[in-house]
C-alpha cells in the first residue's frame, strides 16, 4: 500500500468533502480516504498495482475540483 496527499482546490463545504471522499472510495484499489476541507487535501491509501495517482487525480477533477501534489 502507498499513501498520497493530493491538494484539492475548490472545496467550500462539508458536502464537497463527501463528494471527493465517496468518488475516491468507489475506485478499486483504494483502501482509505481522508478528505480535509480545512487543509484542502485528500490523503489516500491505495494499492499502486490497482490504481495510479493519475487516476486518483482524474477522479477528483471529474467531480469539478482542481488538483495539485
Amino acid at each position: 500500500m502507498k499513501t498520497i496527499t493530493i491538494h484539492v482546490g475548490g472545496m467550500h463545504c462539508g458536502s464537497c468533502e463527501t463528494i471527493v471522499k465517496e468518488a475516491l472510495e468507489e475506485l478499486g484499489g483504494v483502501e482509505s480516504v481522508d478528505v480535509s476541507l480545512d487543509s484542502q487535501t485528500a490523503m489516500v491509501v491505495y494499492d499502486e498495482g490497482s490504481v495510479s495517482p493519475e487516476t486518483l487525480k482524474a477522479t477528483i477533477e471529474k467531480e469539478g475540483y482542481t488538483v495539485s501534489g
